[in-house]
């Protein structure tokens, strides 16, 4: 009998969503797709499936069967993941021995040091760290390293190498970076988290309330707005949820600011009119960094909204009910979600009992009542 992958299923709607183990792939499919997925993986065999999926359709068998061996071919062949071509081996890399910028960040009662080689590595990291910076210190808990060679960025943590991306992968780096970060923060490993998805996360010291949106669509505005207005800021664009108790923790980076949004913060933030920019010419932005209002980085607390947001001129206040299968299929694509099986299972159960919302709006004050009106009631669309 074939070895196919492992597979987990959860309806949702009127669709089934499909966890594929070899791939750690999520695919939203129709429910009688999901049925063929789940004969042939228990072994069924492809002309079984295909004459009762003949009766059921009234088509003839030969397209049954051609449908079902293209759709196992498709779905079951394991992937190839090893790299295609030679990459560095990294027997000859050590740590340089001289690196020109090292910070001191503190979080909480947490130090790390964070050496980098030059000014472009600097770049990458510091600037939404900027405001955990104290003076150097003769101690600290957690010793980071970051150095690029041969064209690969590289991260070491206490000495240990961690891994090397390509000058086309400093988003995965960064992300990596920011991963190491939160588990010296919450003392947890990898497995213990179900997933980062890039979102802001807004508290009232009870709940947490998940924004999702495009690039450019308001959301880390949106974020600077509620902080200023008796929302805690938990997170922005790293939004980290933990596995034993699905809830969202705390990342101390600063709120990315655009360009075209000064005008409406500054009369609140008046700093901004002299933070420094950052001109980020591979994400085609420019942006300036906001200190997150949250005094205690260590804060977890369960959410169960995911809300769309929208700042689109002139709209009138928009606020509805949305489709969980619509909201998964914007929500993974950019999230990372944990490879192991039990984990995937407690993602899926999760976001099923999930209320997603769609919220458009041009007015400020209806957003921000809107917000408070979700945490504080059970919103009536």
């Amino acid at each position: 009998m074939k070895k196919y992958s492992n597979l987990l299923y959860k309806t949702i709607e009127n669709k089934t969503i499909v966890w594929f183990e070899n791939s750690n792939e999520y695919l939203v499919l129709e429910n009688t797709t999901a049925d063929i997925l789940k004969r042939l993986s228990k072994g069924v065999s492809v002309k079984k499936i295909a004459e009762v999926l003949s009766k059921k359709l009234a088509v003839p068998i030969e397209k049954t069967i051609d449908f079902v061996l293209d759709l196992e071919k498709k779905l079951f062949i394991a992937k190839d993941f090893s790299d295609s071509e030679i990459i560095n081996d990294y027997r000859d890399i050590t740590l340089p021995k001289v690196f020109h910028f090292v910070k001191f960040y503190k979080v909480n009662n947490t130090i790390f040091k964070v050496s980098y080689l030059n000014e472009k590595e600097l770049s990458y990291v510091h600037p939404k760290f900027d405001h955990l910076v104290v003076d150097q210190l003769n101690s600290f808990d957690y010793e980071f390293h970051v150095f690029i060679n041969n064209n690969y960025i590289f991260l070491y943590v206490n000495k240990k190498f961690i891994g090397s991306w390509s000058s086309k992968e400093i988003h995965y780096f960064q992300g990596k970076f920011s991963m190491e970060l939160i588990q010296k923060i919450h003392q947890k490993e990898e497995k213990d988290w179900m997933g980062v998805f890039h979102a802001s996360a807004v508290s009232d010291g009870k709940k947490s309330i998940m924004f999702l949106g495009d690039s450019g669509n308001g959301k880390s505005t949106s974020l600077a707005l509620l902080q200023a207005n008796g929302f805690t800021c938990l997170a922005d664009d790293f939004v980290p949820m933990d596995i034993n108790k699905k809830e969202v923790y705390s990342f101390p980076a600063s709120i990315s600011i655009k360009k075209n949004s000064l005008k409406t913060l500054l009369p609140i933030y008046p700093e901004l009119e002299t933070t420094a920019e950052y001109n980020f010419t591979r994400l085609n932005k420019i942006v300036r960094y906001l200190k997150p209002n949250n005094t205690n980085f260590f804060e977890h607390l369960p959410c169960n909204e995911l809300v769309f947001i929208k700042y689109e001129k002139d709209s009138d206040l928009i606020f509805e009910e949305i489709s969980k299968i619509y909201a998964f299929q914007q929500l993974v694509p950019d999230s990372w979600l944990s490879p192991i099986q039990e984990n995937a299972q407690i993602f899926l159960d999760w976001f099923a009992s999930l209320t997603c919302y769609q919220l458009t709006y041009s007015n400020n004050d209806e957003m921000i009542k809107t917000v408070s009106r979700i945490f504080n009631t059970k919103y009536s669309i």
